[in-house]
């Protein structure tokens, strides 16, 4: 399993909503590529950004913090967060960061995520974000009709690298991981899944790698790594003990 630490954007700092309440907010870093640099020593394999103010803009808002992090460490970078159109999804990979992540589109334009996943294969991952059961897009402020599932199923054979599945109402609480629903949509497709939202201690970490099923490829570490109730070196440990997901 891969642990993704959690950069989430907001004014250009390092921050954490609760439940995803742009009101909600803690800062974490006023320095982004600083925190990057620090989740890079710890020895993480990847980095998650997120661009909350683009999210609910439609547009790159946070782009300048982004550069930063891209010039500070070697690791790939995933981002995501107002990625609307495929010249957006190029000009992001032409920055730097190695993989795009596509929410809001993914409801609205399903299209353009095929387009973007074939143009720039394991480039393009669809972010699944779930509250009350169904996928919220528009920076969360908005609702669907549509399941985890049905947006898992809809890009099944359309080549995205992978599936970020929140579960809002858990996200920033350090409640405990959704197992079931992140287990629910990992059944139901091939495309790897990569939990988030309520990861709190190790005990997340090796229950989802401990479930029956299709395996979870990765997991977002946020608030738990800021607030020091998950260890970098002992989540490390433990993603990679006895761990049968495929490498994304």
């Amino acid at each position: 399993m891969i642990l993704y630490p959690a950069i989430d954007l907001k004014g250009g700092r390092c921050v954490r909503l609760l439940r995803g309440d742009m009101n909600a907010v803690t800062v974490f870093n006023d320095d982004p590529a600083d925190q990057a640099g620090r989740f890079a020593k710890d020895g993480f394999q990847w980095l998650h950004v997120v661009d909350l103010d683009g999210a609910v803009e439609g547009r790159s808002m946070n782009a300048k913090a982004v550069g930063a992090i891209l010039r500070e460490v070697a690791i790939p970078v995933q981002v995501g967060g107002g990625v609307r159109t495929l010249s957006a999804v190029e000009a992001w990979l032409e920055a730097g960061v190695s993989r795009v992540i596509l929410g809001t589109v993914a409801v609205s334009n399903p299209a353009l995520v095929r387009q973007a996943a074939a143009a720039f294969p394991e480039q393009v991952a669809v972010a699944v974000d779930v509250r009350d059961g169904k996928v919220a897009v528009h920076g969360w402020v908005e609702t669907s009709d549509l399941t985890a599932v049905d947006i898992a199923r809809r890009f099944e054979d359309a080549g995205v690298s992978a599936l970020i599945v929140t579960d809002i109402g858990r996200d920033g609480t350090l409640e405990g991981v959704n197992v079931a629903m992140i287990g629910e949509v990992a059944d139901a497709v091939g495309i790897p899944v990569i939990a988030s939202g309520g990861m709190a201690t190790i005990a997340d970490i090796e229950a989802l790698k401990a479930r029956p099923g299709a395996p979870v490829a990765g997991a977002i570490l946020g608030k738990s790594l800021y607030t020091g109730s998950i260890r970098p070196a002992e989540a490390l440990v433990a993603a990679r003990r006895t761990s049968s997901a495929l490498p994304i």
